[in-house]
């Protein structure tokens, strides 16, 4: 029987740093705004300035459908974003940010640039570039 470790297990080791990097950030959007992660990742993906639908997040963001839907309407709630039907389909609405939106998205956006700056001190630029090549070719299909 092969002596399996835990701590060498490369999807253990990506879901730790995931996680311990997720709950640092956390920080940021949880205190100042009193967000949840879902609704920091769907303002994330919406501060693009491109309304998206909740579907279009979904898959972008890797987020279960009753997750958006419960995070799109308490932001909506929060009046930070807005549903627009879609042109392209009846069924569908496009979502964005409101200009108080799009304020708290540039202020966490700032805050997110400040903490990646701070793990590329930690890591050096070179291992900063390999780490990203690398997690964007472990993230394709």
């Amino acid at each position: 029987m092969p002596d399996f470790q835990l701590d060498d297990f490369l999807p253990y080791l990506l879901n730790n740093a995931a996680e311990v990097t997720g709950r640092a950030f956390s920080v940021h959007y949880r205190e100042a705004y009193g967000m949840s992660r879902a609704q920091w990742r769907i303002m994330a993906h919406l501060g693009r300035a491109t309304p998206m639908t909740a579907s279009d997040i979904c898959i972008r963001a890797h987020l279960e459908k009753s997750k958006v839907s419960r995070a799109v309407a308490a932001l909506e709630s929060a009046g930070l974003l807005v549903r627009a039907p879609s042109s392209t389909d009846r069924r569908a609405e496009m979502l964005s940010l409101t200009e108080a939106g799009l304020r708290i998205y540039a202020d966490l956006s700032a805050r997110a640039m400040q903490f990646q700056d701070g793990l590329a001190a930690r890591l050096g630029p070179q291992q900063t570039q390999a780490l990203a090549k690398l997690l964007r070719e472990m993230a394709e299909p």
